[in-house]
C-alpha cells in the first residue's frame, strides 16, 4: 500500500531518547532524566479531586467543540489576572494539548504550500506539522546574539506565516515587550499571520513573559495546561483566535477532534485554582535553574544563553563535538544521565548544541550534574 510524500516526516528526537533511556532503566541502571520537558510534579491537588468527583457524579461525555463554558470563562480570566488584558471567553478554543492547536491554527490560516517561517532552534513538531499538512516550513537561524530569538532582519521573503515561542524551547529565553511587537509590526506591514506559542508562560525567573495579546488582537495564540500547570499527559490546551476565526476553528475541530478529552477539561478548570501549588512548583524550577546555571559551566559546559523562563538550559558544545547524536549516546551509556541532541531543534546548526531539561527534582538536578562533571573531567 503506498505511502504519502507528506508523511514523510522525521522523526522527534527526544522521544527515541526517552525510549533509549527506558531500555537502560528495564536493563538496571538508574538514568537522571534531562531530556524531557515534562514536570516531574503531578497535576495539582484541587484537579485530582475535582476528577474524582466527577467520575461519580457525571458521565463525562462529549463537550461541545470548543470545549466546556467555565473552562473557556476560567481561562479568558487568567488573561486578566496574568497580563491585564480583558478577553472575551468566546475567543478561547480548548484543545486535546498545544499539538492540536497547532494543527487547527495551521489548518485555518495556511493553504497548502504556503510557506510558514520558523526560527531555529525552535521545537521541531512545528516543522513536522507543517510538512504532514502539505505546507513547507522555512527554517532561519535566530543567532547567538540575540539569545536566540527572531528579530525582524531575520524574517524570510515570501512568507505566509511565523511561529514566534516566548519563553522558547529549546533555549528559555524570551522576547520583551518591545522585541515582541517589533514582530507584530513586521508581520501586520507584510500581511504575514502571526502564531505566538506560550506554552511556557506562567515559568519565569524574574520579568514574566509578555503575551502577543497584550500587542494584537490578530494574532492566533497557542498555550497548555501541560507546562505550568503540570499536567502533560492530560492533553488539555487552548488557543486564543481573532473573532472572526473562530467559527472556521470551530468547523476543523469538529472534524478533527469533535471534543477536547472531558476528565482533562474538568482537572485543567480546577487547576486555575492552584496558585500556591503550581507557584512552589516554579520556586522548585528556580532552585534548579541556579543550579544549572553554577554546575554546567562547572561541568565544561559554559557556552549558554541563560534561560529567561522554560525550563531548558540550550548549550553551544561545539568544542567537544560535531556530532550531539552521538555526544547524547555517548553521555547516556557512560554517565547516566539522558540529555536531548540539538538536531531535533536545528537541523543545520544542531550538531554542536545539546539541550538539558531542569524540569525534575532538586535531587536529581544535583546527581545529573555531578555526573555530567565526572563524565567531562574523564572523557
Amino acid at each position: 500500500m503506498r505511502k504519502s510524500k507528506r508523511s514523510e516526516v522525521d522523526p522527534f528526537i527526544v522521544m527515541d531518547v526517552m525510549e533509549a533511556a527506558r531500555l537502560a532503566e528495564e536493563a538496571g541502571r538508574h538514568i537522571i532524566h534531562m531530556e524531557v520537558g515534562q514536570p516531574a510534579t503531578p497535576a495539582p491537588a484541587v484537579a485530582r479531586d475535582a476528577v474524582a468527583r466527577a467520575m461519580e457524579a457525571e458521565a463525562l461525555g462529549y463537550t461541545v467543540a470548543l470545549g466546556l463554558p467555565a473552562l473557556r470563562r476560567g481561562i479568558a480570566a487568567l488573561y486578566d489576572r496574568w497580563y491585564g488584558v480583558d478577553l472575551d471567553p468566546a475567543r478561547v478554543v480548548v484543545t486535546s494539548g498545544s499539538s492540536a492547536a497547532f494543527l487547527l491554527s495551521f489548518t485555518t490560516l495556511f493553504d497548502s504550500g504556503d510557506r510558514v517561517g520558523l526560527a531555529d532552534p525552535g521545537y521541531p513538531s512545528y516543522r513536522q506539522i507543517l510538512k504532514a499538512l502539505g505546507m513547507e516550513p522555512v527554517g532561519f537561524p535566530a543567532s547567538p546574539e540575540n539569545r536566540y530569538q527572531p528579530v525582524p532582519g531575520d524574517i524570510p521573503d515570501d512568507i505566509a506565516g511565523l511561529m514566534v515561542a516566548s519563553p522558547a524551547n529549546p533555549s528559555g529565553t524570551m522576547l520583551d515587550r518591545a522585541a515582541l511587537g517589533a514582530l507584530v509590526e513586521t508581520c501586520d506591514a507584510r500581511g504575514i499571520s502571526l502564531i505566538s506559542d506560550e506554552i511556557y508562560h506562567g515559568l519565569h525567573y524574574e520579568t514574566r513573559a509578555v503575551s502577543a495579546l497584550e500587542l494584537t488582537d490578530e494574532v492566533h495564540v497557542i498555550n497548555s495546561f501541560s507546562k505550568y500547570f503540570s499536567m502533560t499527559g492530560w492533553r488539555v490546551g487552548w488557543m486564543v483566535v481573532p473573532e472572526d476565526h473562530l467559527r472556521t476553528v470551530e468547523r476543523i475541530a469538529q472534524n478533527m477532534f469533535i471534543c477536547p478529552p472531558h476528565v482533562s477539561q474538568v482537572a485543567a478548570l480546577a487547576a486555575l485554582d492552584a496558585v500556591d501549588e503550581l507557584e512552589a512548583n516554579r520556586e522548585v524550577y528556580v532552585r534548579n535553574r541556579a543550579l544549572m546555571l553554577e554546575g554546567l559551566p562547572r561541568a565544561g559546559f559554559d557556552r549558554i544563553a541563560p534561560p529567561d523562563g522554560a525550563f531548558y538550559v540550550y548549550a553551544d558544545v561545539s568544542e567537544h563535538t560535531d556530532d550531539s547524536g552521538a555526544f547524547a549516546r555517548e553521555i547516556l551509556d557512560t554517565a547516566g544521565v539522558a540529555v536531548t541532541p540539538g538536531m531535533d531543534f536545528d537541523p543545520v546548526r544542531g550538531g554542536q548544541t545539546l539541550r538539558f531539561s531542569y524540569a525534575r527534582s532538586t535531587a536529581d538536578i544535583e546527581e545529573g550534574l555531578a555526573r555530567l562533571a565526572d563524565f567531562m573531567a574523564r572523557r
